[in-house]
């Protein structure tokens, strides 16, 4: 298989995430920029990402979406970037759990809160994040006091949770916890994360 890496993407998307994760492994890789109504909706990126929605992950002949599933793909197909705990560590199930947390109840409780929506009653219990307020203070107490999600040492659970964090409380999707402040500040500041926002402000400038 072709070890060809293509990240297709826009600067003002999830797309951000993806490209923090590129620039942790250190492998080459090729960025698409694609244009929100026009490319991004064209026949040929269809054909890659049926819903039309970036980011997308070409690696070889496989592709991959949805930032989260982008993030853990990665990290396993590239093990010497350390970037997930092994497979029969303890660690495992924390960053499991916490990037799929962020990935699914987490954002839909705050994208749904910014549609005006607020989860109430019987609701809360269908809903996969229960309640804004729940989602909240359940990502505060998981980041509270730590460096890291899983075992002692950076994973792409940590990236994806501080990317969400950076998101929200740039947004006012979050309110601005300590908590928060402090665990995203910390990992943005990764020569990796750098060197991704520097690539991606350079296309919003351009």
């Amino acid at each position: 298989m072709s070890n060809d890496l293509v990240l297709y993407t826009h600067p003002m998307s999830r797309g951000r995430v993806a490209r923090w994760l590129l620039e942790e492994i250190g492998q080459p890789y090729r960025a698409e920029l694609l244009e929100y109504g026009t490319t991004m909706k064209g026949a040929d990126y269809l054909a890659i990402n049926p819903m039309g929605k970036v980011p997308a992950l070409r690696h070889g002949d496989t592709i991959v979406t949805e930032s989260a599933a982008i993030c853990a793909y990665l990290a396993d197909a590239f093990p010497q970037a350390g970037l997930a705990p092994a497979p029969t560590s303890p660690a495992r199930g924390a960053y499991y759990r916490w990037l799929f947390f962020a990935a699914a109840p987490m954002e839909n409780a705050m994208v749904t809160r910014n549609f005006g929506l607020n989860t109430t009653g019987d609701q809360q219990r269908m809903a996969g994040w229960g309640s804004y307020d729940l989602a909240v203070d359940t990502l505060e107490k998981a980041v509270a006091g730590r460096e890291f999600l899983a075992g002692d040492r950076f994973s792409a659970a940590d990236l994806y949770v501080a990317g969400l964090l950076g998101w929200g409380l740039s947004t006012g999707g979050l309110p601005p916890r300590q908590a928060f402040q402090d665990f995203a500040g910390r990992h943005a500041s990764r020569p990796a994360a750098v060197r991704a926002r520097e690539l991606d402000d350079k296309l919003l400038a351009a």
